[in-house]
């Protein structure tokens, strides 16, 4: 078996991406916020370019500590805006924040809140190429919803299929994938 199309060829970044991160389930709610950041980071962008910055995300933002996160004000805004480590878009930033924020302000973990549109349980796809995959669903569309109305930003539908994707509440690795398996 093959690794699914998109990280064939690809920097060696998104190839241990794929064969060891992506489409994983996660209940870890700061890998969560992490990947629902980096997901909305990725809005206009190249998936590895975010890649790249990973580190840089880490370190910028308390390493995904929502707590920490959440306290953030005007002069650490501007303070990342010159961050080289991080995407330099203000929105994004204070989107981060923001999402922080609604994180603790939810009345459950966010893990049990974002696997609550799939009952708990990943979806399991059998695409056979890339070409297939939606960039949206029904469930992302709920789930966008869902988040828009706690007060998440740059959790629009595709985003949001993307992160469910990422950690492993939807699994679309093609069906010649060696990661079907695992």
């Amino acid at each position: 078996m093959k690794r699914c199309e998109w990280a064939e060829g690809g920097s060696e970044l998104m190839v241990a991406y794929h064969d060891d991160e992506w489409g994983v389930p996660s209940r870890d709610d700061v890998h969560l916020f992490e990947m629902l950041t980096l997901e909305g980071a990725q809005a206009g962008l190249s998936w590895n370019t975010i890649l790249n910055k990973r580190q840089g995300y880490r370190a910028a933002f308390a390493g995904f500590d929502a707590v920490a996160v959440a306290r953030f004000g005007k002069r650490d805004v501007d303070r990342l805006m010159k961050n080289p480590g991080i995407v330099r878009n203000r929105s994004k930033i204070e989107s981060t924040i923001s999402n922080a924020n609604a994180i603790l302000a939810l009345e459950e973990p966010l893990s049990d809140f974002v696997w609550s549109f799939t009952k708990g349980k990943p979806v399991v796809n059998r695409f056979e190429r890339l070409d297939e995959l939606p960039a949206k669903t029904e469930v992302s569309i709920a789930m966008s919803k869902a988040l828009a109305k706690r007060g998440f930003r740059f959790v629009g539908p595709t985003i949001c299929y993307a992160f469910m994707q990422a950690v492993g509440i939807v699994d679309d690795h093609t069906i010649v994938c060696f990661r079907r398996r695992r």
